[in-house]
């Protein structure tokens, strides 16, 4: 059975750029989705520009964009257009990020492209949503961790508001539109109809929220994880570590514990939760003393020994080279065209009878381009108009 792709035999035609959306078309592509990545001649995806590579290609497109076959044509000339609509014909699924109104003023609508093939599902991402105030609003990540609220929870109650530096919202946004993907492939199995299907940066960043939202709505109440007083990020001698003092009956006691001082929670200041939410800054300043004269090993250690929450605190070079990543399968390596070995993260999603693989490295700019159009039946002269000169520049 490892040898049967979830998705094999499910063609996407793909016009996404930047993260919400190519990160949406690698996951359908690792599972065996021929994904077809319409590009402009010359320019390509906006993400090639970022993080060069010395080869000219970019870190951050290889990240994206395994898996897939890039065309690079112009959609605006009556030739790309008709390219466009000969895809749409055999796709499954039509993914875009633009803002509303664009693929529909290519010709390239819902409306358009339904009439051309009505099993067609129509996704896409977008900032805010298709109606409403901000329709027309430009999206981006940390304007959706901003509006969301997200921004502003710190553990901190002086910190100032601060967006994540990860785009949280684009990966979100990202997964939750191929959630929308595969709902609708399991619909049309049983209406025999596309669709069009949605998601937004910002729909999705309050989704994140959840329990915080539930709180407020029906509480009145805010809920910021952040500022549990027997959690928190606290430096060591040579690092820093999280702690979670959470999910057990006396975690105090277990914390005072492992670390070898006093039971604090004998003391009437910190008996009950919210005597120590009361007394939150002692309790900080306590944590940040005692871990402060151990290394991260000694305190990881320590708190482990009494089952307490705690990992060290990671930057991404530490946390690549970590045994479990290793395990996990969470770094591949792929046979770049023009590089050679390149490497990213792997897939996330361990389907154990049907896993997902890379079988495409990166594409370059246009590298599928004849390829593709000669599947879909254009002539040489027909390919040689269609295929910019400046496809492999990007």
């Amino acid at each position: 059975m490892k040898n049967v792709a979830p998705l094999g035999g499910v063609t996407v035609l793909d016009f996404t750029q930047i993260e919400l959306g190519p990160c949406a078309t690698q996951v359908l592509g690792d599972f065996g989705a021929d994904v077809i990545k319409i590009e402009r001649p010359g320019a390509g995806d906006l993400s090639r520009v970022h993080m060069k590579h010395p080869s000219g290609e970019s870190a951050v497109f290889w990240s994206l964009n395994r898996n897939k076959r890039s065309v690079a044509i112009d959609v605006r000339a009556p030739l790309g257009r008709e390219a466009i609509y000969r895809l749409a014909r055999k796709a499954d699924v039509v993914v875009h990020n633009f803002r509303p109104g664009v693929m529909e003023r290519l010709g390239f609508g819902y409306d358009d492209l339904h009439a051309i093939n009505p099993r067609l599902i129509y996704a896409f991402g977008s900032g805010y949503g298709p109606t409403g105030p901000y329709r027309d609003k430009g999206g981006q990540d940390v304007l959706a961790q901003a509006m969301s609220g997200i921004a502003s929870r710190r553990a901190e109650p002086d910190a100032p508001p601060e967006p994540c530096a990860t785009p949280v919202a684009d990966f979100t946004g990202g997964m939750l539109l191929v959630q929308a993907i595969l709902l609708a492939l399991l619909a049309r199995e049983k209406t025999g109809e596309g669709q069009v299907v949605h998601v937004s940066l910002l729909d999705g960043m309050l989704a994140m929220q959840l329990q915080e939202a539930s709180a407020w709505l029906n509480l009145g109440e805010r809920l910021n994880w952040g500022t549990f007083p027997l959690s928190g990020t606290f430096a060591t001698l040579d690092g820093h570590v999280v702690m979670v003092g959470a999910f057990k009956p006396n975690p105090l006691q277990d914390i005072c514990r492992g670390l070898g001082i006093e039971d604090l929670s004998a003391d009437p200041r910190y008996a009950t939760h919210d005597t120590q939410v009361a007394h939150r800054d002692e309790l900080q300043a306590r944590w940040r003393q005692e871990f402060g004269t151990r290394t991260t090993k000694q305190v990881v250690d320590a708190l482990e020994s009494v089952d307490i929450l705690c990992a060290p605190v990671n930057d991404i070079a530490a946390a690549l080279v970590d045994p479990q990543v290793a395990e996990n399968e969470m770094v591949v390596e792929m046979r770049h065209p023009e590089v050679g070995k390149v490497k990213a993260i792997g897939i996330p999603q361990k389907l154990e009878a049907t896993p997902g693989s890379v079988r495409l490295a990166p594409p370059l700019l246009g590298e599928h381009s004849r390829e593709v159009l000669a599947e879909l039946g254009f002539s040489r002269d027909e390919i040689n108009a269609l295929v910019s000169l400046k496809e492999r520049s990007a």
